[in-house]
Formats: C-alpha cells, structure tokens, sequence
C-alpha cells in the first residue's frame, strides 16, 4: 500500500492533477465562433522554467514569428464564468462547469500563464506549475475573425 502526500485542495501527483482537469473539462467546449474541446498537457521539466514566448514557441515547435499573446486567467474565462439575467438553467449549469474548472486550475498550478498564439485560429495554452516542477495545463482552439 503507498502513502502518497496530499494536501486539502491540490493534487497529489500529476497522474491525480492531469485527472482532475479532465473531469473539470469534461463535457466542456470553449466559446468562440467555433467550439472546441479542452485537451490536458503535462511538460516535464528537469528545472523550474520561465514560461515567456520563447519557451512556448519552442515547447510547442513554432515559427519564432508567431505571434504569442499572454492574458491572465480570470480574463481568459471572463465571459464564461459570468453568470448573466438572460441565460438560461441550462447556461447557468455551463457558468458553474467553468466557475469550478478555474477554481481547480487555481488550486493545483501555481505560476499560470496562458498563451494565445497565433490571429483568428488561436491556439489557446493555460500553462501553470505543478509541485514535482513540471508544467501542465490545458489546451484549446479559438475562432476569432
């Protein structure tokens, strides 16, 4: 039998935090003009990595030109984890699937970023820490035209 750490909120191992974001993701698809499903990542990482545009391009084998753009979280999710008068039961179900998916991502990363490369087709990263050191996260696709 082993014993593994765990502490009240976080993840006890990447297995058990790559597992809880695909049950937070779940049955979700991100809003743009198109919809697409989350992926989950992990990057294992012998040191802890400052995660700018270089080392994005270069985890994900992109041209240099590629435009990277870095927003926070909560603004990423905005309109997402808005509840809002006009929606309806089912919205509102949606609303609290993303409320509790970024309230997981919170808990178990620490140091998030996301990166949005490239215009109109946007590949989408939440990239964050997780305490063995690695990076993990989610990725998605945006329409933007």
């Amino acid at each position: 039998m082993s014993v593994k750490n765990v502490n009240t909120n976080g993840a006890s191992s990447n297995d058990e935090l790559l597992d809880k974001l695909k049950l937070a993701t779940d049955g979700l698809l991100f809003m743009s003009e198109s919809e697409y499903p989350f992926e989950v990542f992990l990057w294992h990482s012998k040191q802890k990595q400052q995660v700018d545009t270089e080392f994005v391009l270069s985890k994900l084998n992109k041209p240099s030109d590629t435009k990277v753009e870095f927003v926070d979280l909560d603004s990423f999710f905005d309109v997402a984890t808005t509840e809002e008068e006009w929606h309806s039961k089912e919205d509102k179900e949606i609303v609290k699937k993303y409320q509790y998916l970024v309230k997981i991502i919170k808990e178990n990363l620490s140091d998030i970023k996301v990166a949005r490369l490239g215009d109109i087709e946007i590949d989408a990263y939440i990239i964050g820490q997780v305490p063995s050191g690695d990076l993990a996260g989610l990725s998605t696709k945006i329409i933007e035209t």
